[in-house]
């Protein structure tokens, strides 16, 4: 049976072992570099910054109350992380977004990598609070309420943005000519 992650996280302060914060790395990695990647616009310092989130949350003074999720505290941490960053280097603008493809048969593998560009594409164009949202919720499956906890905000803005977020999405896939959009 899997180790919840607030449990590995709890071992990796009372041991010190390292194990238990690798495989948080793991597990997290890869989301919590995409998410950042939405703030930064590059993928090296989005990089960086989720590997200075996990170093905060080793060594920093930061301290996990367990009002939240484990994973909802970590992209809060990195997102003040990027924004700390951003205020620095005072960037604004829109992330490219990496192909995500799955598929294992090539014409679908194509397929699936056109619909994605096309979904990148899409979510690039609407504005950045309706895009995170969808991303905390589509691709880091979050509930609202985690959405709130990591961006700042009430559940009832949340939801509200995400209507809205959808709504803008379906628009841009429409004008790109995509019209068989679910979501």
């Amino acid at each position: 049976m899997e180790m919840s992650d607030e449990a590995l996280y709890a071992q990796y302060l009372k041991r010190s072992d390292n194990e238990a914060l690798r495989c948080l790395l793991e597990r997290h990695r890869e989301g919590l570099t995409l998410f950042l990647f939405g703030y930064v616009r590059n993928a090296e310092e989005a990089e960086e910054l989720m590997l200075d989130a996990f170093a905060e949350i080793a060594v920093g003074p930061t301290v996990f109350s367990g009002k939240s999720s484990f994973k909802t505290w970590l992209f809060s941490v990195g997102k003040h992380l990027a924004l700390k960053q951003l205020r620095r280097k005072k960037q604004v603008g829109l992330p490219e977004l990496p192909d995500l493809s799955e598929a294992v048969q090539p014409e679908l593998r194509l397929l699936q990598q056109e619909r994605n560009r096309q979904l990148y594409l899409a979510l690039e164009r609407i504005a950045p609070e309706y895009r995170q949202v969808l991303e905390l919720q589509y691709m880091e499956n979050m509930s609202p309420a985690e959405i709130a906890q990591v961006m700042g905000k009430r559940a009832g803005q949340i939801y509200n943005l995400i209507k809205r977020g959808k709504q803008a999405l379906r628009s841009e896939l429409e004008r790109m000519g995509v019209t068989d959009a679910k979501f």
